[in-house]
């Protein structure tokens, strides 16, 4: 058996489950002036304009689908998607900027996207794309600040540890659009916001910071955010007076459940991480494994979660009543506190401590991946392991447990081999791990 090709293919399966175009027609059909969007009806006889914006790594391919069945009728749109993750549209602009740290062409195509949607009116229809990335990608900052201030303020959090509901509580309030605002502006048309979840739980208002969604969390949420997580002294100081004057009342806090702009917003999540996990499980079923799925949400540090995992596989393996292989399933996105000058990702890393754990042992391979095809800020999805990764790196000169502390997951496979390459995959509804246990 090559248990690391089962790995890939099984990994690949989970990730074409959930391509944003095959998502956008499993729950979007437009017949005659009625559009069918998953089991609710729109009718478009009274609506004056239709409008497509979005951001998010899949929201390229999402909104191709979506022209492709409205056509003539879309007025206009505009969507932001990753650099490289652009496709070519006919009645929509798209605009390739920066992720997961925001960049000029993000901040620019967000006032457009902002001013755009100022000039919509009540029979208007907005059709909005979200998916994972748009936290990055749908950028502003206060006018107290700067675009290079948000930039840095966006690199510290990557790298606090903190996880993406504290992440996008700080996020949502220092800007415009996320935390509800969009939905906000777009108000008193009518909105109907396509998503695809990159979150655990699949929770609306954490999804891309929640741009079209009533948002829970505060100025002081945002504050205990920064604070928790010693980033205070790091911050710029016009950031923290931004984030202090909304404590104090002087900048508007984000809508919150039960405000009227949300009376005419309409979410839909069309795709999600457990679907990927159950193409997933019906592959390893098909390729001869005892199959099944152990979490849809795994989260944590990035080391802490290697070694329950693998903790896991060696329990099955030792168990005599477990019929052989077994493929266990996982699904979610892990953390990780950099504290060294590496390269890596959540599950290059995850990837790596695993390797080492599993050291000398045989029969068990485990590849973590994201399914967006870009794991942290490198061109690998991720990586697959074995218990010989770490013998073979060693006699290569290849100093696992240096590269383990330095954060350089990246470096370490790029020498040592077990890189998976799939290129940008279009989609992301966060990440898949597959343990092939013999």
């Amino acid at each position: 058996m090559n248990a690391k090709l089962n790995a890939e293919q099984i990994f690949q399966a989970g990730v074409e489950s959930v391509l944003p175009d095959k998502m956008i027609r499993n729950v979007f059909h437009l017949e005659k002036e009625t559009l069918h969007i998953s089991n609710r009806c729109f009718q478009l006889a009274g609506i004056d304009r239709i409008y497509v914006i979005g951001a998010g790594k899949a929201s390229a391919l999402m909104a191709q689908e979506v022209e492709t069945e409205l056509g003539n009728r879309i007025a206009g749109g505009h969507i932001i998607v990753k650099h490289g993750q652009g496709c070519k549209l006919k009645h929509i602009k798209v605009t390739e900027a920066g992720h997961p740290v925001p960049d000029s062409f993000g901040f620019r195509a967000t006032s457009r996207i902002i001013r755009l949607m100022q000039d919509t009116r009540k029979n208007d229809l907005v059709i909005c794309l979200i998916s994972g990335g748009g936290s990055s990608l749908l950028a502003d900052y206060p006018e107290e600040s700067s675009p290079e201030e948000l930039v840095l303020l966006n690199r510290l959090l990557l790298k606090s540890g903190a996880d993406i509901r504290e992440m996008n509580a700080v996020r949502k309030h220092v800007s415009r659009v996320k935390g509800g605002q969009l939905a906000g502006i777009i108000y008193p048309a009518t909105l109907v916001s396509l998503i695809l979840s990159d979150v655990i739980g699949d929770s609306l208002e954490v999804i891309a910071s929640g741009p079209t969604f009533p948002d829970s969390s505060t100025f002081l949420d945002a504050l205990n955010v920064i604070e928790k997580y010693g980033l205070a002294d790091k911050i710029p100081a016009a950031i923290i007076q931004y984030l202090t004057r909304g404590l104090q009342g002087f900048v508007p806090e984000t809508p919150k459940p039960g405000d009227p702009v949300f009376t005419t917003a309409h979410n839909f999540i069309i795709g999600s991480n457990r679907i990927a996990l159950q193409a997933a499980w019906q592959k390893a079923i098909e390729s001869g494994f005892q199959a099944s799925i152990v979490t849809s949400a795994l989260d944590g540090n990035a080391a802490d979660a290697a070694g329950e995992i693998v903790h896991g596989a060696l329990k099955v393996q030792n168990d005599p009543n477990r019929k052989k292989p077994v493929c266990l399933l996982y699904g979610g996105e892990t953390t990780v506190q950099v504290t060294g000058p590496g390269l890596g990702g959540r599950n290059q890393h995850l990837a790596l401590c695993a390797a080492r754990l599993l050291a000398g042992t045989r029969g068990i391979t485990l590849l973590s991946a994201g399914t967006d095809g870009n794991d942290g800020p490198t061109d690998a999805a991720g990586a697959v392991v074995d218990g010989l990764t770490v013998p073979n790196a060693i006699s290569l000169g290849i100093d696992p447990v240096k590269y383990n502390t330095d954060f350089d997951s990246y470096h370490f496979f790029r020498q040592a081999g077990g890189h998976i390459l799939s290129g940008p995959t279009l989609t992301n509804v966060m990440d898949l791990i597959v343990v092939l246990i013999e």
